[in-house]
């Protein structure tokens, strides 16, 4: 089972304050849904890459190594010259989904259980 998430990295990153812990995960939220729906591999590669490259910042945020991961290829790739085919495109966007979709589980997870006990497991 691959953690999403890595709890330990988001606490130290968060000084082990559980309140900015929590709004971590909301700033990496909003980031997703601002940025998510310009991962179109119809759009300009800039387009698309910018998104990856900002959705990477915020998963290094909270530990989201896979997805920052994935999000770095995409960029990198995103910003080539020439620039990836539209098959290419649709591939490293793909690869980017894979890793959210779960790591918005995770996150969403975390967020719960600080909501509930005031805390959160630490991986």
């Amino acid at each position: 089972m691959t953690d999403w998430i890595d709890r330990k990295l988001l606490k130290e990153n968060t000084g082990g304050d559980i309140a900015l812990a929590g709004e971590v995960l909301e700033i990496f939220r909003g980031q997703v849904d601002t940025w998510g729906k310009m991962l179109d591999s119809g759009a300009p590669c800039e387009s698309w890459a910018d998104a990856a490259h900002t959705i990477k910042g915020a998963a290094l945020g909270i530990g989201a190594n896979e997805l920052a991961f994935v999000c770095k290829v995409a960029e990198t790739k995103g910003r080539a010259d020439p620039p990836p085919s539209p098959t290419v495109a649709a591939v490293l966007l793909n690869d980017i989904r894979d890793a959210l979709f779960p790591t918005m589980e995770e996150a969403a997870k975390i967020s719960h259980e600080i909501s509930v006990s005031g805390r959160f497991r630490a991986s």
